[in-house]
C-alpha cells in the first residue's frame, strides 16, 4: 500500500459576527448531513458578537440514491487512523484561517466547540489531538469517542470545560451507556457537567439558549 498527500477544496459556512466580535463557536455536524444546513440550528444564537462556523466534513456520499440527496461523514473504519489525522489538521486550517486578521485578535475571543451525533467524536479529538483551546466543549447526542487515552487527554478535556448534553429518548444512546460514560470521565479523572433533556437525538432550543446566554455573561 502507498500513500500519497494531495491538495483539495473544502467548504465551510458562518453567521453572526458582524460586529465587536467577542466569541467563536466551531460546529461540527453530524453522520450524513450537510454544514449548510446544520448551521441553520444555530444561527438563532449567532449575534454581532458571536461568529459561528460550520466546517463540512471532508467525505460526501448519496444518502438517497434516488433523489440523490448528499451527506458528509466526518471518517469511516477504512483507514480510519488518517481520515482523524485529515480532519484535525482540515480544522485546524480553518480556524487560521477564520482567526486571521480578526479585531480583536483570536487570543482574546471566547472560543467554544460544539459537535452533535457523529461529530461529537470529531470535536473531541480536534480538542485533544489539534490546536484549538475552547472555553467549552459541548457534545450534544454523542459522547468522547472510546478510543483515545483519557488519562493522557484529561488536561485537555478538563480545560475545556467538557459539556455533555443527552436526551432521556435519545434512540442511539442508552441510559447504560450514560452511565458507562459517566464513569469513565469520572475515572480518568476528567472534569465534565452533564446536562439532561427531556427528547430525543436533537439539540434542543432551550438548552442551546441558557448555553448561549450564559456563555456571553462571562
Amino acid at each position: 500500500m502507498h500513500r500519497i498527500e494531495v491538495p483539495r477544496s473544502a467548504r465551510y459556512y458562518t453567521t453572526g459576527g458582524e460586529g465587536e466580535l467577542r466569541e467563536i463557536w466551531v460546529v461540527l455536524h453530524g453522520f450524513g448531513m450537510l454544514a449548510e444546513k446544520f448551521l441553520r440550528w444555530f444561527a438563532p444564537v449567532a449575534t454581532p458578537q458571536r461568529l459561528v462556523v460550520a466546517p463540512e466534513a471532508l467525505n460526501h456520499y448519496y444518502t438517497n440514491h434516488e433523489t440523490r440527496k448528499v451527506g458528509a461523514t466526518w471518517m469511516t473504519s477504512e483507514d480510519r487512523e488518517t481520515e482523524i489525522a485529515d480532519y484535525v489538521r482540515y480544522l485546524d486550517l480553518v480556524f487560521d484561517e477564520v482567526g486571521a486578521g480578526l479585531i480583536p485578535p483570536l487570543h482574546s475571543v471566547r472560543v467554544e466547540v460544539h459537535g452533535f451525533s457523529q461529530g461529537t467524536a470529531t470535536a473531541a479529538r480536534w480538542v485533544m489531538l489539534g490546536r484549538v483551546r475552547p472555553a467549552r466543549l459541548v457534545l450534544w447526542a454523542g459522547g468522547v469517542p472510546p478510543d483515545p487515552d483519557l488519562q493522557t487527554h484529561r488536561e485537555a478535556l478538563s480545560r475545556a470545560n467538557l459539556t455533555l448534553v443527552l436526551g432521556d429518548r435519545d434512540q442511539y444512546i442508552t441510559e447504560e451507556k450514560i452511565e458507562a460514560e459517566r464513569s469513565r470521565l469520572e475515572d480518568a479523572g476528567v472534569r465534565f457537567n452533564l446536562r439532561r433533556f427531556s427528547g430525543g437525538h436533537v439539540i434542543p432550543w432551550p438548552v442551546l439558549q441558557e448555553l448561549a446566554t450564559s456563555s456571553l455573561s462571562r
